[in-house]
């Protein structure tokens, strides 16, 4: 039928072979071939991906007791700072007191023995009282075989402080031995003692850091805590 003068007639199509091709490729969806490869290629990253993630999670799992050793260590050692910085700064509990000083006590079931002590006007929260918290506590420190680092405290308020042994808190396990370090201006030198120095008349002489030896097995670390022993006085940085 011929199409009447001055009407619109259909262009030819002009779609290259490429184009046809693609064309009938969407019509007509995916293969069976296609979509096992495609499954396949999806298996072998999912595989990659487990092997990656399992190998590094077995990597990080066996430095754990390590890291976890450490951070106890640096955690102690920063809270034993903090309260022996507490101890020198002002107000002190007694005018003429010094702060951290070695003191003869005699633990809960124990044997007197000199120990390095300090006093904490507002208390701590180390501590696990009975009852209402109360301030001026007198705070030991000593290493024991068994119990590792043990925090020996009580209150000047406490109605029988005088008589009555310190209570006992285990600040740490893991800390096996307890030293001294002694600076000598004349010799401009550290010494270390695993016990507190005598002076000339037998007195015991204040050190002027702490050294603590953690052990847990095969692993061992050792930390230094400086004491800061000027009383009513600002700490020094």
């Amino acid at each position: 039928m011929t199409p009447p003068p001055g009407a619109l007639r259909p262009r030819p199509s002009r779609l290259t072979p490429h184009a046809s091709r693609l064309r009938s490729l969407r019509t007509r969806g995916f293969t069976l071939l296609e979509i096992l490869l495609s499954l396949a290629l999806v298996a072998m990253l999912l595989v990659a991906m487990n092997t990656f993630v399992f190998s590094m999670g077995e990597l990080w799992g066996k430095n754990t007791d390590v890291r976890l050793f450490e951070q106890h260590v640096r955690a102690v050692t920063r809270a034993l700072e903090r309260e022996l910085r507490a101890a020198t700064l002002p107000p002190s509990a007694r005018a003429n007191a010094t702060p951290v000083a070695p003191q003869d006590v005699r633990p809960s079931g124990g044997a007197s023995a000199t120990l390095l002590t300090f006093d904490l006007p507002a208390g701590t929260r180390l501590l696990n009282w009975p009852g209402p918290p109360l301030p001026e506590v007198v705070c030991s420190l000593q290493v024991r075989e068994k119990d590792g680092l043990v925090l020996l405290w009580h209150s000047r308020l406490e109605k029988d402080f005088a008589t009555d042994p310190p209570r006992e808190t285990i600040l740490t396990p893991f800390v096996t031995a307890l030293a001294y370090d002694y600076y000598d201006p004349a010799l401009t030198r550290w010494t270390t003692e695993t016990n507190l120095k005598l002076d000339t008349s037998g007195k015991p002489v204040n050190p002027q850091r702490l050294r603590l030896k953690f052990t847990l097995g095969k692993l061992t670390r050792e930390t230094v805590v400086a004491i800061d022993s000027t009383p009513q006085g600002l700490p020094n940085f």
